[in-house]
């Protein structure tokens, strides 16, 4: 379903490299590890007779609960990649995303101070980077996560040049 707020017509909305799915999945896969492992510690520790609480039907059904609700997330990570998205217009760039909750930030051009690429292992790995943009609000928490390297060199280029050009006007 769309929404005439979240896809405004006459934009054409880019989307951020399928390889992204894999910089999420093994993001998803060290936290849910590292997650689990410490919440089956109680259940480690009631088997070997080490500890007498918490009862053995609670240290099973929190890490299980966990479990259940990683792999729900599991699930859910394919659609949120391909719910991101980003258009550039005249006076902005528009940044989609968001599945259940649905998001568009404008952020005007002539408001950007700087425009960040960074790039993790894993995105190194596949040839893609994460585009932030600052402006003066603190607040703003504007980035482009997935972007192709090459693509994510042009935007930012081009972002600055419009930025500039923008910020010279007033």
């Amino acid at each position: 379903m769309h929404t005439a707020a979240i896809d405004p017509p006459g934009i054409t909305w880019l989307r951020v490299s399928p390889k992204y799915v894999t910089v999420r999945l093994v993001e998803w896969a060290l936290g849910n590890l590292i997650v689990i492992a410490v919440l089956s510690l109680p259940l480690l520790f009631t088997r070997l007779g080490w500890w007498r609480w918490p009862p053995l039907w609670l240290a099973v059904a929190v890490p299980a609960f966990m479990l259940v609700l990683a792999l729900w997330r599991l699930l859910l990570i394919p659609r949120q990649v391909r719910a991101i998205g980003y258009a550039e217009r005249d006076d902005d760039l528009l940044i989609r995303g968001g599945i259940f909750f649905q998001r568009v930030m404008v952020v005007p051009y002539g408001r950007m101070q700087y425009v960040d690429i960074s790039v993790g292992p894993v995105e190194r790995r596949l040839g893609l980077c994460t585009l932030k943009l600052h402006t003066a609000s603190a607040s703003t928490n504007a980035s482009i996560a997935g972007l192709p390297a090459e693509e994510g060199a042009r935007l930012r280029e081009q972002l600055s040049a419009r930025g500039e050009a923008r910020l010279a006007g007033l």
